[in-house]
Order: structure tokens, then C-alpha cells, then sequence
């Protein structure tokens, strides 16, 4: 039996968690072809004069930080709520602490990693830029009873860093990181580079200290001519440096007459760089897992047969002004009315308010602390919440985070999960530009891009 059939092996000891209940919706199936219809967004003349004009305005180096995207390229959520889309399949990565393998606990972290990429929104859109002090906090009702708890914020605007936490103590699991995109404009191109880390630590496991994760890089491809695509692209890295263990995880461009879209392939070594196995297969949907001793090729990970977990967030009208929801909840609405005259003004209104606020900070001097996240050395952000100080006892401690994050209004389970639009697997996105401009495609030239 291959290493991926002795993994499975110990998820089904905890296979009720992976079980959907009346609340979760199913992810559809992904297709495999390289382009659909579902991820091609056709704008109207309008729509496509406003961005090549735009793009016009834009000079090779170009930072895009703080170019104003128009609103019909934007997905309507923040990207502190987007980056919940690595938190969708927690079954891949529940009950890696209770394996003594370290083997084991790494594939099963590198896969829970991976399993987040395949979430997109359907057409080539980018979530809302977060502005300062702005947060995003929901809570997780998983099957077994147990529970996940998550709080994003955004804790510096220049240079854009939003900060996340995440916390499962029932099932050992701590997830915290930070976002630092970069986007330059490169002619035919916009890139934004993903800096900052993810940091996945095992609680009853602190003998593996932290698992360490980076991203790859978004591009999105001929958004002046030929084909616009957006594609993940560049090295990421999974690494245990107490165990040993680390994969290189390459994210492929499409060759310029061969290859695909979306196709990934990395390496997974073990102590003194020993040769454990490869990954193939696609980030948008299977990926198979080569182990390199037997041979053996097993399923890594196949979201047409999984099923995402939803998230629990307060209802609106109980949520503070700048929480995420509340603070763009008319830029939301008028996007998914297709009102976009209506979606320009409310996106300038929240912008405006912003502008005006960091006068008035420049002109007194006072700066407002973070509310969640402390910065650290090492240019890292992590949660004022001390995890070690925390009760022992798992009950106890989802007592102390639930109190810390939400105070005494707690989300209840389903509550406002469907808020957002919930993203769909991704296929690529891509279409022809033709020269008219009533015919371009939207793509992200933004400071944000997909994160984590």
C-alpha cells in the first residue's frame, strides 16, 4: 500500500467530520478542460472603454497598490473572508496529531494546504482591498461536535497586510499567517506577488514545532492582447524544519504551444533531502500523489469528491462598522444587482471615509493599535491571543478563543453563511481579447490577487 492508502487510512477514523450535513453545500465538479464559459467574464462596450482606458494609464513596473480597480472586476467579498477558502476541507488535516509517523502528519498538512487552491469565484474577479482596522470573524460547527473559530485583519494599508488566525482545539489545529501582495504592472501582464507565510502548528504535537508554508504568485496573462488568462504560477514551499520533512510545489505556466493550464508538480523529501514521492495533477482539481519507495499513485486530493464546510458569521445588524460584511455590504449589494453605477459610488463612499480618516491620523499623530494581531520579529504578525497561556483542556479553550474574538455574541450555527457569494472550483480563466474593447474579458490589476 502506498503512503497516500495509509493516510486515508487514519482520516477515516475521523471520516464523520468529512461527512456533509443539511448545512454544507457540495462542491460542483470540476471540469478538466482548459477553458469555461463559467470563468470568462465578457463585459459590455462601457465596461470594456473603462478598462483599457485604465490600462492605458499603466507603464511597465509599474505599482498597481494603488490603482482603483472598477467594480466590475471585483468578487464581492474582502479578501479577509476569501482567504476562508483554505479552511473548506479541515477533514484533510483533523487527526494528523494522533499520527506517530511524521511521514504521515506531513502529507497530511502539505494535502490540507493544497486542497484550498481549487476555490474561485466563477469569471476572473479579485475580493475587495481591505482597509485599515478592517476585519473579518466567523465560526466553524463541524459534524463531531467540534469546533473551528477564524479572525482576519487588516493591520497596515501601506504596504497592504491583512494578518489571519485560525484555531480548532478539540481537533489540535492552529493556523496563523500574513498577506503581503505586491503588484507590479509588466506590459501585457499585471503580477502580484504573494509574500508573507502561513505557520500550521499541531497542538499536540509541539515536538514538530511549525509547519511553514509560502505562495505563489498570481499573473494575469494578455490583458492588452491575445489570450487573458489568470494563472498561479512560481514555487511554493511546505516545510517541517523540526521533522525534516519539505516539499517544493511548483505552480506551471502554460507553455507558449504546449502544456496546460493549472498543472502542478512537487517533491516531497524527507530528513538529509531522502526522496519520498511526487505530485501531479492539476491545483483546480485531482492531484495524485507518486510514492517514490513502491510506486504506488494514489489520489492526493479530488474536489469532485469533496464537500466544503460552511462558516457561521453574525447577522449584519449585530456586526461592528468595520467588519468586513458590514462595512461593504452596499458594494455587495449593488454588485450582486448588477448595478454597478450604484457599486462605483458605494466602493468611493468607503474609500473616501478612508482617505478622510488617515488625514486626520497624519494630522494628530494618533494612530489606532491592532485589535487582534501583535507584530513580532521576523516581520510577522501574530495573535494577541497567547496560545500557550490557554487552558489545557479542549472545552475550556474554545471557551477563551470564543470569548476573545467575538466577546458574548457568538455565531450561532448557519448563521449569514450564504452572505458572500460562495466561490465555485476553477477551472483556468480564460478567453480571447479581440481587438474591440467591448470584448475584453475582466482580470485582476490590483494590489490583491487569490491568496492562500
Amino acid at each position: 500500500m502506498g503512503l497516500l492508502s495509509n493516510t486515508a487510512s487514519s482520516l477515516s477514523r475521523s471520516k464523520s467530520r468529512s461527512k456533509s450535513d443539511a448545512s454544507q453545500h457540495t462542491v460542483d465538479s470540476v471540469a478538466t478542460n482548459d477553458e469555461s464559459a463559467n470563468d470568462t467574464s465578457t463585459l459590455d462596450k462601457e465596461e470594456g472603454n473603462i478598462l483599457m482606458s485604465l490600462i492605458s494609464q499603466l507603464r511597465p513596473g509599474m505599482d498597481l497598490t494603488k490603482i482603483a480597480l472598477p467594480t466590475f472586476v471585483l468578487e464581492p467579498r474582502s479578501l479577509l473572508e476569501r482567504i476562508t477558502d483554505f479552511f473548506s476541507h479541515p477533514e484533510l488535516i483533523f487527526g494528523a496529531g494522533e499520527e506517530e509517523d511524521p511521514q504521515e502528519r506531513f502529507m497530511m498538512v502539505m494535502t490540507f494546504y493544497l486542497s484550498g487552491w481549487h476555490i474561485k469565484p466563477k469569471g476572473v474577479k479579485k475580493p475587495y482591498n481591505p482597509v485599515l482596522g478592517e476585519f473579518f470573524r466567523c465560526a466553524y460547527y463541524y459534524p463531531d461536535g467540534s469546533q473551528g473559530f477564524y479572525v482576519a485583519e487588516q493591520v497596515s494599508h501601506h504596504p497592504p497586510v491583512s494578518a489571519f488566525f485560525y484555531i480548532s482545539p478539540r481537533n489540535g489545529l492552529v493556523v496563523s499567517g500574513e498577506l503581503k501582495p505586491k503588484s507590479r504592472f509588466l506590459g501585457n501582464s499585471a503580477a502580484t506577488i504573494m509574500e508573507g507565510e502561513d505557520r500550521i502548528r499541531l497542538l499536540n504535537r509541539p515536538e514538530d514545532g511549525e509547519y511553514v508554508i509560502t505562495m505563489p504568485n498570481t499573473y494575469a496573462r494578455g490583458i492588452l492582447f491575445g489570450k487573458m488568462t489568470l494563472e498561479l504560477c512560481d514555487p511554493s514551499t511546505i516545510a517541517c524544519p523540526n521533522t525534516g520533512y519539505h516539499c517544493d510545489v511548483d505552480f506551471k505556466a502554460k507553455g507558449w504551444i504546449s502544456g496546460g493550464y493549472n498543472v502542478i508538480s512537487g517533491h516531497v523529501k524527507g530528513p538529509n533531502r531522502t526522496e519520498v514521492g511526487e505530485i501531479h495533477g492539476h491545483w483546480s482539481s485531482k492531484m495524485e500523489f507518486v510514492e517514490k519507495k513502491s510506486g504506488t499513485r494514489d489520489i492526493l486530493f479530488d474536489p469532485a469528491r469533496a464537500s466544503v464546510v460552511p462558516k457561521s458569521v453574525l447577522p449584519e445588524s449585530e456586526q461592528e462598522e468595520n467588519e468586513s460584511r458590514r462595512l461593504w455590504t452596499k458594494l455587495t449589494d449593488a454588485i450582486k444587482s448588477a448595478d454597478m453605477h450604484g457599486a462605483t459610488a458605494a466602493k468611493s463612499a468607503v474609500e473616501d471615509r478612508q482617505r478622510e480618516l488617515a488625514k486626520k491620523r497624519e494630522a494628530t499623530g494618533d494612530f489606532p493599535e491592532t485589535r487582534f494581531f501583535k507584530h513580532v520579529a521576523g516581520d510577522r504578525w501574530n495573535a494577541k491571543l497567547d496560545i500557550d497561556s490557554l487552558p489545557k483542556d479542549p472545552l475550556e479553550m474554545e471557551d477563551a478563543v470564543k470569548k476573545w474574538i467575538f466577546g458574548d455574541n457568538v455565531p450561532q450555527p448557519g448563521g449569514s453563511s450564504q452572505r458572500a457569494s460562495i466561490s465555485t472550483p476553477a477551472p483556468p480563466t480564460s478567453t480571447t481579447t479581440e481587438d474591440s474593447a467591448s470584448s475584453v474579458t475582466a482580470t485582476t490589476t490590483g494590489d490583491t490577487a487569490s491568496p492562500r
